[in-house]
């Protein structure tokens, strides 16, 4: 169990901390709140919320438990439930290792674009060279052009990363979330308060709440099960790894609740610190990672206080990219402890050294292999780059899978008493309720995003 490894959170309020840390990124700030308004705005929030609560908490508490319950890193935490249910450990083990290699992807290219947050925090203190609009816009592009300036970088971020990640669970990532994520709030409060005041709040309002049901489709659904899907951070690994820590007396699923409530709370309060200033500044709302580093920007340059507010900005970024990577950078490194009784320091050094590595593959993608598309003989995959090709089989194969493994693996291959007697369901008919989704529900759903998808 968790406890026999000798490390817990010191306390359920920490645990929910990281958790929502390790959930709330980069695509919390500029994706989910550009989805809300072009996708119905009030609707589509009405639409993803019961998406979240339907689809992403109950495969949520399946993973926090199955964590709690192997008390290891995934692959064992999947092959210890396994083996106490009567199943193949290594077949099962297999879902665990997807998970955590998953994770491990990502935070390969993750590193290489938070370091664009870090360059950033430098160019926004120095109010970007007091340059025009167009220039500011375009230090992005020169930015992406250069592979040295960007291996710089992705190696800083990576180095912060794995320094917590180094340090274990109490002195590395306890303390660093019970500062950062407090900080994030607090800086995403002030930069609400800035863009209230010189933006266009009225029309950030309009646009991210109005309720539009006319624009609600099948399509919109999909959207907003993918959405609500990833954004919780599900079948990654860390939030297994994560639950691997929880104490027997915290409630797995009152702590999927709060989780998933605060990650889509952050995503809603990022659109009101973002749309005012778009709007207020007559700027494209659909940029995408461009509104962050072109169109911001340009309009921080060009603002009141708009120096010391982009700092603000992008440090803030910097903590969401941070507490962020160091979770999907755990379960490696834990299942290099259990496995090989490697010290964390080693295996810091060994697995980080590799993610860095295959960062470059993503550093060079903006660059000098921006044309090279590995397997561009295929036509699923022409033109994508090795950036590209990372992604898309992390977020669109081996997640949905991975998710769906897992609710079939809790919700089929478990017994219901046995869950009933670890998940705090205040009552049977939502023990009930939430079996039923993680049997059907979960997995038709993901299976409807992987299919649609590919």
């Amino acid at each position: 169990m968790a406890q026999a490894s000798g490390k817990t959170w010191s306390s359920g309020f920490t645990f929910i901390l990281a958790s929502v840390g390790a959930a709330v990124g980069l695509g919390n700030i500029w994706k989910f709140p550009y989805v809300v308004g072009v996708s119905g705005g009030g609707a589509f929030v009405l639409v993803y919320l019961g998406c979240v609560l339907f689809i992403a908490i109950p495969i949520l508490i399946a993973e926090l438990w199955i964590g709690r319950a192997g008390g290891q890193s995934p692959p064992i935490a999947m092959a210890n439930v396994a083996k106490r249910a009567g199943l193949s450990p290594g077949r099962w083990s297999l879902v665990g290792y997807m998970a955590m290699t998953v994770g491990y992807l990502i935070a390969t290219y993750y590193s290489v674009i938070a370091g664009w947050t870090l360059a950033y925090i430098f160019k926004a203190g120095s109010g970007f060279g007091n340059a025009e609009p167009a220039a500011v816009a375009a230090q992005f592009d020169n930015l992406l052009a250069d592979p040295v300036t960007l291996t710089i970088w992705h190696t800083a971020f990576m180095v912060i990363a794995l320094f917590i990640v180094g340090r274990g669970l109490k002195d590395g990532i306890e303390r660093v979330v019970t500062i950062l994520m407090p900080a994030l709030f607090a800086m995403l409060l002030l930069m609400i308060a800035y863009a209230a005041i010189e933006g266009d709040f009225g029309k950030a309002i309009s646009f991210l709440f109005s309720t539009d049901f006319s624009k609600i489709d099948s399509g919109t659904v999909l959207v907003a099960i993918g959405q609500a899907f990833f954004s919780i951070s599900v079948a990654m690994g860390l939030l297994m790894t994560y639950g691997a820590y929880v104490p027997k007396n915290v409630s797995l699923t009152k702590s999927a609740l709060i989780i998933a409530g605060a990650d889509t709370l952050v995503a809603l309060l990022a659109g009101l610190m973002i749309f005012p200033l778009v709007f207020g500044n007559n700027l494209d709302p659909g940029e995408g990672p461009g509104l962050i580093f072109q169109t911001l920007p340009a309009a921080f340059a060009g603002m009141p206080g708009g120096q010391v507010f982009g700092v603000v900005f992008f440090v803030l970024l910097a903590f969401a990219a941070v507490t962020s990577i160091i979770a999907i950078l755990e379960p490696i490194v834990r299942f290099a402890e259990d496995k090989w009784q490697m010290k964390r320091r080693n295996g810091v050094l060994v697995f980080g050294t590799l993610a860095w590595a295959i960062g470059l593959l993503t550093v060079f993608s903006f660059n000098i292999w921006a044309d090279v598309a590995p397997l561009g003989q295929f036509k699923v995959f022409e033109g994508k780059t090795p950036f590209d090709l990372i992604d898309y089989f992390t977020a669109n194969i081996m997640m949905p899978l991975g998710g769906t493994l897992m609710a079939l693996f809790v919700g089929w291959r478990i017994k219901p008493k046995t869950l009933s007697a670890d998940l705090s369901f205040s009552n049977v008919a939502l023990f009930n309720a939430w079996l039923w989704m993680i049997r059907v529900v979960v997995p038709l759903a993901i299976l409807w995003v992987l299919y649609t998808s590919i």
